[in-house]
């Protein structure tokens, strides 16, 4: 969430980024914010300004009883304070959970990098491979019904629609994706981990999808969800911790199935695995400082297009515009990979740079040389969700009779 600080100090620039978002309402949300952080202010000096009377007079009352001097008027005097004192603690406890609504409803404030714009037209492309030239246009759904690898009814009877069964050759390429795409993160300083797929609602709020997402969330029951991506699990093993500065950067990433309800979607783009209520994916999270989050980010950015170059798969890159941007991230790089069967991009990975937003939220700092505790910048992509990559690699590679494999996974099949 936006720190209130940040806000007071940028209140004008910060509602302009806002608006750029399509938040018609912006300047009514940040007024509402800064009117709850001066309540807070005086309600906190109130409180403070009490409690040193009462600690005041309690001393007092001590040294009464040492001299035998009559106390009543004094403890009568402590308990009105005391009185006082819970009806301003109270009032304060609620103007903090109303702040801390108010700005967990509010989206992160885009970068002046990103482009702006109102949709996803307005993305710009900042780079994209030449397009294959490919005789038989196939889609990948006719493709793997004819060879059976993937049982999209079978799914549809043991769950429902959008959790397919992958058999054969399919599970074989679902496997040797997953282990490439860790092993990569792992020559490049990603530390493995194995997650959970179910988590806290403590654990949704600190990284922003609740309660933006909750509705395209699968509810276990009244505290847990499954995860929509290994993003929650990675970066909250960081909640609530302090790094020293040399710990930095961190590094981290893992394998998970993710679970979204994809409510509403409909039409092409969701035929065959474009898209799915259960998929799976590798994630790759940094903790990083500031100062460095914009070089990291491209970096990662980098990582993922060398993921897909070593598959041989056509694709862009595009600069989210504001109006596209998902609601944690200041900045995002979309990669997409071409799919030659249905003349369409796939989006298989989104690269973001959150700022201080989600680390502000899960309250990740760091301390530097001189003992200061300052907010961490964090970042996520995806690297990769297979669905889309699975779907390009089979339209590409079909041959009327097989699925020919680029050689970087062939060596995790055979």
């Amino acid at each position: 969430m936006l720190e209130v600080q940040k806000i007071i100090d940028n209140q004008q620039s910060i509602i302009d980024g806002l608006l750029h978002r399509g938040i018609t309402d912006a300047e009514q949300l940040i007024d509402g914010v800064l009117r709850l952080a001066q309540e807070r202010k005086v309600l906190k000096n109130k409180h403070d300004n009490i409690s040193f009377e009462i600690n005041s007079r309690t001393e007092a009352i001590a040294l009464r009883l040492q001299k035998k001097d009559d106390v009543d008027g004094i403890k009568n005097e402590v308990h009105l304070l005391k009185n006082d004192l819970k009806d301003i603690k109270d009032r304060l406890e609620r103007t903090e959970r109303l702040l801390t609504t108010a700005l967990y409803n509010i989206p992160n404030c885009p970068s002046v990098k990103s482009p702006i714009g109102t949709n996803a037209k307005d993305n710009k492309v900042v780079f994209q491979t030449p397009l294959p030239e490919v005789k038989n246009k196939i889609p990948h759904y006719e493709i793997i019904k004819k060879l059976d690898i993937i049982d999209f009814e079978l799914g549809n009877k043991l769950t429902g629609a959008g959790f397919p069964v992958y058999k054969g050759l399919g599970a074989k390429m679902q496997r040797a994706l997953i282990n490439f795409f860790l092993d990569e993160a792992t020559k490049a300083g990603f530390t493995e981990h194995e997650l959970p797929i179910i988590c806290n609602d403590d654990s949704f709020y600190a990284t922003g999808q609740m309660p933006d997402k909750e509705q395209q969330m699968y509810k276990v029951d009244e505290s847990f969800h499954l995860i929509p991506t290994a993003e929650v699990p990675l970066t909250n093993i960081y909640r609530n911790v302090i790094v020293p500065e040399e710990q930095l950067p961190i590094k981290l990433t893992g394998y998970t199935p993710c679970f979204r309800r994809e409510a509403g979607s409909w039409g092409k783009d969701v035929r065959g695995l474009n898209r799915l209520h259960q998929f799976d994916k590798v994630e790759i999270v940094e903790i990083v400082k500031p100062e460095e989050s914009y070089d990291t980010l491209e970096k990662m950015r980098d990582y993922v297009e060398g993921l897909v170059k070593k598959l041989s798969l056509p694709y862009r890159v595009l600069a989210l515009c504001t109006g596209d941007l998902g609601f944690n991230a200041a900045f995002t790089y979309d990669i997409e990979v071409y799919s030659v069967g249905q003349d369409m991009w796939l989006e298989a990975s989104s690269v973001s740079n959150f700022e201080s937003y989600q680390s502000n939220r899960l309250k990740v700092k760091y301390k530097d040389k001189d003992g200061k505790k300052n907010l961490c910048h964090t970042l996520n992509g995806s690297a990769l969700a297979l669905p889309r990559i699975m779907a390009a690699l089979i339209e590409l590679n079909y041959d009327g009779d097989k699925i020919h494999l680029p050689e970087a996974i062939v060596k995790y099949i055979l």
